[in-house]
């Protein structure tokens, strides 16, 4: 997206926002006329203080407005201190958007959100259910009937443009009425710029090949580096499957050391394309070399994929990947056609897709899927809804096989998210 579509992007959307809460009977514009579309929004947006148009009482609408300009009208929105709760988050957005311009008008982000909040709290209360089935008297079906409260802190470091992050879950069974053990930090780490780069160390967040072959953490560091449209992501760490599942056999509950480069392109707001390498060494699993077919306690993982946007609401995503040092179950690949796609602001979005993954369990480590599972196969199909603001409502449906026993398998899903 070049800088002028960018800009107008933007504009339009602090207009629309601003426009959502109050009305202006005054137009004092002379060139924006009481029938415009621009109207109600203009006038609302100079009684806030937000907008002064030109000295010659023109507003000028029809010209491109400058970052300069735009950061301007930001710095003003954000100095509003009673913005509903949407408009706060659009302009936190266009504050981040906006910083280098800011920082030149002498208005430091960082400061104004330290003053007004210094940690900010997140997270989601979910609902989840599914009921999974297996041919295969080596798998038991499983019924997952549960309730997870998570808490996602973060909290500004000074003036450094640092932060410090966590995730902390609890997990409430409902068809027992039981709880879990405890409060589990599930990740724990510190963000900021350093030396041009993005560094987080800690227990930090992994997302692999679109998810394909992580969406989990590990205990060490990420470096990401380059622009919005090319990007270098660095990852090193240990890393040690330790949550909660069924019984399966699988790569995915193994403990060892991670090394990873990914490498993000996106030339145009249609195209977007991933490459990069995954190396696990000091694997400590019995079952990995067993399923590997080999002695060699590591895994050398290549992934290449993307997605390609037709228009605005269809998409089709592909990826692939194969561990060099497997014999056995040692490839993965999904293909998936997306139609829409849901916005937890924007009550009544909703989004449906339909695809096809081959989940290989010595490539496919932690995915993200919720459908699928390592070591399955077979064709999903799934949809998202938003009944109202922040809260997303899912289901999905796979149907294949588990690929070592070649027996059928199927899971149905269920899930409500409610976010604050």
């Amino acid at each position: 997206m070049s800088k002028k579509t960018l800009v107008s992007a933007i504009t339009a959307a602090l207009v629309v926002g601003a426009a959502s809460t109050t009305f202006a009977a005054a137009n004092p514009f002379s060139d924006v006329p009481a029938d415009s579309w621009a109207y109600d929004a203009v006038t609302t947006l100079a009684a806030d203080g937000v907008i002064d148009g030109y000295p010659d009482g023109t507003y000028k609408g029809q010209q491109t407005m400058t970052r300069y300009e735009m950061a301007q009208i930001v710095a003003r929105a954000m100095a509003k201190t009673d913005l509903e709760k949407a408009d706060k988050a659009l302009v936190d957005k266009l504050a981040a958007e906006f910083a280098e311009e800011l920082d030149n008008l002498g208005v430091r982000v960082a400061d104004l959100e330290k003053k007004s909040d210094n940690v900010k709290w997140g997270g989601e209360l979910r609902y989840r259910y599914y009921d999974e089935n297996h041919d295969s008297n080596k798998y038991a079906d499983e019924t997952h009937n549960k309730v997870l409260f998570r808490l996602e802190p973060k909290a500004y470091i000074g003036n450094s443009g640092w932060t410090a992050n966590a995730r902390l879950d609890y997990e409430m069974n409902l068809s027992t009425d039981e709880n879990n053990d405890g409060v589990e930090v599930d990740r724990a780490w510190v963000e900021g710029p350093l030396f041009g780069a993005t560094v987080q160390a800690g227990r930090v967040p992994l997302f692999t090949a679109q998810g394909m072959l992580f969406d989990d953490r590990i205990s060490g560091g990420t470096v990401a580096f380059g622009s919005d449209v090319f990007t270098t992501t660095l990852a090193a760490g240990r890393y040690n499957q330790d949550h909660d599942g069924n019984d399966k056999i699988n790569a995915k509950d193994i403990t060892a050391e991670y090394y990873g480069v990914q490498f993000d392109y996106t030339p145009t707001e249609k195209i977007a394309v991933n490459a990069g390498y995954t190396a696990l060494t000091g694997i400590e699993a019995d079952s990995w070399k067993t399923l590997g077919g080999y002695d060699d306690n590591s895994a050398s993982i290549w992934t290449v994929g993307g997605s390609y946007a037709f228009d605005s609401n269809v998409k089709l995503v592909g990826q692939y990947a194969e561990n060099t040092d497997a014999d056995a179950y040692e490839k993965a690949g999904i293909v998936e056609v997306q139609y829409k796609g849901t916005d937890v602001a924007d009550p009544g979005s909703w989004g449906a897709y339909v695809g096809y993954r081959h989940l290989g369990q010595n490539v496919a480590i932690a995915p993200t899927y919720d459908d699928a599972a390592a070591n399955q196969k077979g064709y999903v199909v799934g949809a998202s809804y938003v009944p109202a603001e922040n809260i997303l409502a899912t289901i999905e449906y796979f149907d294949g096989k588990d690929m070592d026993t070649d027996t059928d398998a199927s899971k149905f899903f269920a899930n409500v998210d409610f976010f604050f």
